[in-house]
C-alpha cells in the first residue's frame, strides 16, 4: 500500500483531470443502460400493448428509436472520445512526471551503485516498470470507478423493477468479492517475481549485445547461448506459475459470474409463468444482469494487470529509494575561483566496508599548475586516487583539500564543473561530431567548438569525415578509430577549459604515431593547469614535475623523472624494464 500512496503523489497534480474523466465516463456508461428499458417498453408498451393499432404502435416504434439513434449516433461519440483522450493524456503525463524524476534521480546515483548494478536492469525499471503502472491510472483509478458505478446505477434501475429479483441478481456478490481477494492475493508476488525475470533477460541481452564483438572473436556463440537459455528459462518458468495461479483466478471468479445469470433467468422464468412479471421486465433484467457482472468481469480481468501494475510500482520505488553515496552537504558553498592547490592529508579509501583498504595514508602537497604523474602496477590504486578528486567516490578517511577547502564542503556538481577528464576509453555518444564536443560546454557557438577542436589537433580530420562537424559517430564512436574519439574527448575539455585536469591512461589504448600526436596536444592542455595523470607507460610521463609511485595502495617513491633515476629504486628498475621492452 505504500507504494500506492506514494504514485498517488505523482498522480495529484492531475486529480482534476481524472475526476472529469470519470464524470465523463459515467455518462458514456450509461447510455448504454438504456437498451434493457428499451427492450422492456417496446415489449410491454408497444408490442404487448392490444389496446393500440399497428400504426400507432408503428409511430412510437420509430419514435423511441430516433430518440436513441439521436443519442448513440450523435451524443455519444464525442463523450468515447473525449474518455479515451483525457484517460490516455493524464496517463502519459504521470509517466513522463515519473520518468523524469527517475532520470534526475539516477544521474546522481553514484559510480559504486552502477558498479553493482547491470545497465539493464536500470532501463528496466525506467521503461517496461514505469510503463507497466499506467495501468493503474487507467484501470484502477477510472476504469474500476466506471465499472463501479456502471453496477450501482444497474441495480438501483434493477430495484426500481422488481426489489425481490434484484436481491437475486446481487446474491452471489458477497462470495464474488471473497473469491477476488482470496486468489489475486497472491498474484502479486508472483507478477513481482516474473517481472524480475524478464529484467534479468534484458539486463543480459543488454551487455550481450554490447560485447558481441568478443562472443564472436572468441566463437562462443554455442556457449552464450546455453547462457541465455537459462536466462529465459527462468523467465519461462516464473510466467507459467504466474499463468497457472492466473487461470485458477480466472476459472473461480468467473464461475461465480455465470452462475448469477442463470439463477436471474430461473427465477425470472417462474414469475412470468405465474404471471408476476412481465416478458419485457424479464428480458430487461436479463440485458442488466449482463450489466451487472459485464464490469465484474473487467474487474477479474483488470486485477490480473493491476497486480503487474503494483509489482512494477514496488520496482519502481525500490529504485527511486537507492541512496545517494555522495550528496552535498547542508550548509555546502559554490567552487568557485580555483586556482588548483589540492592537499592529500592522510587520505584512506575502500570500495567497500568489508573489504581492505586500496589506499593507505596518502599524503601529497600539489601546487598550482603542477603536473604530477602516478604509476605503478595494474591494481595499485592509481586510478581509485584520481576518482576521490571529482569525488566519484568519497574517502574512507583523512581529507583532500582544493586551495584549503575540504572538497566535501563544495557543491558536487560545481566540484566536477572546475575538473576536466580525458579517460582511456571515453564514451562518445550516438550523436554528431558536435554534440559530443558540446558536451565540454553546452550553449558554446560552433565557432568555439572549432577552436577547441583545432587546439585538439582534430579538425583536419573532422573536416574529412562525411557530414563534418554534423557526422553522427554511432554507438560509442564506434564509427571512429581510437585517435580520433580520443581527440575529440580532448577538444571537450579544450572546450571546457577547466582549471584542474586528469588524465587516466588517456594514450595507452593508441597506437605509437596516435599516442605521439595526442601526446603533444594533452602537454598544450596541461600548460598552466594543475594536471594529474595515470599511465603505465613511462615514457609519456617524464616531463612531469613530479611521478608518484604507487604500490599497494601506498606512496613508494616520489620526485622528478631525472631523480627518481638517479636514486635507482622501484622506478627505475620499472623504467628500464619497460625501455628493454621496447
Amino acid at each position: 500500500m505504500d507504494s500506492i500512496r506514494r504514485y498517488l503523489h505523482f498522480v495529484k497534480p492531475y486529480r482534476f483531470q481524472i475526476i472529469a474523466t470519470i464524470i465523463i465516463g459515467i455518462i458514456k456508461f450509461a447510455i448504454p443502460l438504456l437498451i434493457p428499458l428499451l427492450l422492456k417498453y417496446v415489449l410491454d408498451d408497444i408490442v404487448g400493448n392490444d389496446s393500440l393499432s399497428k400504426v400507432e404502435k408503428t409511430d412510437k416504434l420509430i419514435f423511441i428509436v430516433g430518440i436513441m439513434l439521436f443519442i448513440f449516433v450523435i451524443l455519444r461519440p464525442p463523450i468515447e472520445y473525449y474518455r479515451q483522450y483525457f484517460a490516455q493524456w493524464t496517463s502519459s503525463k504521470i509517466l513522463y512526471d515519473i520518468r523524469d524524476q527517475l532520470f534526475t534521480h539516477i544521474q546522481k546515483l553514484s559510480f559504486k551503485y552502477y558498479s553493482n548494478t547491470k545497465t539493464g536492469e536500470v532501463i528496466s525499471r525506467v521503461i517496461n516498470d514505469v510503463e507497466q503502472t499506467k495501468t493503474f491510472v487507467v484501470t484502477g483509478l477510472m476504469n474500476l470507478w466506471l465499472d463501479l458505478a456502471t453496477v450501482f446505477i444497474a441495480i438501483g434501475i434493477m430495484f426500481t423493477m422488481d426489489i425481490k429479483l434484484t436481491m437475486v441478481s446481487i446474491l452471489l456478490l458477497p462470495l464474488y468479492m471473497v473469491s477476488v481477494k482470496y486468489f489475486f492475493g497472491k498474484l502479486r508476488q508472483l507478477t513481482r517475481k516474473r517481472s524480475q525475470a524478464l529484467a534479468e533477460v534484458q539486463s543480459y541481452l543488454h551487455e550481450r549485445v554490447q560485447g558481441m564483438p568478443v562472443i564472436k572473436s572468441f566463437a562462443i556463440e554455442d556457449v552464450e547461448q546455453k547462457n541465455f537459455d537459462h536466462e529465459n528459462r527462468n523467465f519461462l518458468d516464473k510466467a507459467i506459475e504466474h499463468t497457472r495461479w492466473n487461470a485458477k483466478s480466472f476459472a473461480a471468479v468467473n464461475t461465480v459470474t455465470d452462475i448469477a445469470p442463470l439463477l436471474v433467468i430461473g427465477y425470472s422464468g417462474y414469475l412470468v409463468v405465474h404471471d408476476a412479471l412481465s416478458v419485457g421486465a424479464m428480458v430487461a433484467f436479463t440485458g442488466y444482469i449482463d450489466r451487472l457482472y459485464s464490469p465484474l468481469r473487467r474487474l477479474v480481468n483488470s486485477s490480473t494487470t493491476l497486480t503487474q501494475s503494483f509489482a512494477s510500482m514496488d520496482r519502481v520505488f525500490e529504485l527511486m529509494d537507492e541512496k545517494y553515496d555522495i550528496e552535498d552537504r547542508p550548509d555546502s558553498i559554490e567552487c568557485n575561483n580555483v586556482k588548483g592547490h589540492i592537499v592529500f592529508d592522510h587520505v584512506d579509501f575502500s570500495y567497500d566496508e568489508q573489504n581492505a583498504d586500496v589506499l593507505k595514508s596518502i599524503n601529497l602537497d600539489i601546487q598550482k599548475g603542477e603536473t604530477i604523474a602516478f604509476v605503478g602496477m595494474s591494481g595499485g590504486g592509481k586510478s581509485s586516487l584520481v576518482s576521490l578528486i571529482p569525488r566519484f567516490y568519497d574517502v574512507t578517511g583523512g581529507k583532500i583539500l582544493l586551495d584549503g577547502t575540504d572538497i566535501r564542503d563544495f557543491k558536487v556538481r560545481s566540484l566536477r564543473d572546475k575538473i576536466g577528464m580525458v579517460l582511456q576509453d571515453n564514451i562518445l555518444f550516438s550523436d554528431s561530431v558536435m554534440a559530443n564536443i558540446l558536451l565540454g560546454k553546452p550553449g558554446a557557438s560552433r565557432e568555439e567548438v572549432m577552436e577547441a577542436a583545432k587546439a585538439a589537433n582534430a579538425h583536419d580530420f573532422i573536416m574529412n569525415l562525411p557530414d563534418g562537424y554534423d557526422t553522427k559517430v554511432g554507438e560509442r564512436g564506434v564509427k571512429l578509430s581510437g585517435g580520433q574519439k580520443q581527440r575529440i574527448a580532448i577538444a571537450r575539455v579544450f572546450l571546457k577549459n577547466p582549471p584542474i585536469l586528469i588524465l587516466d591512461e588517456a594514450t595507452s589504448a593508441l597506437d605509437l604515431e596516435s599516442e605521439h600526436l595526442i601526446q603533444e596536444t594533452l602537454e598544450i592542455l596541461a600548460k598552466d593547469r594543475t594536471t594529474f595523470i595515470v599511465a603505465h607507460r613511462l615514457s609519456t610521463i617524464t616531463h612531469a614535475d613530479r611521478i608518484i609511485l604507487i604500490e599497494h595502495g601506498e606512496v613508494v617513491e616520489a620526485g622528478s623523472h631525472p631523480e627518481l633515476m638517479e636514486k635507482k629504486g622501484n622506478y627505475y628498475k620499472l623504467f628500464q624494464v619497460q625501455q628493454l621492452d621496447q
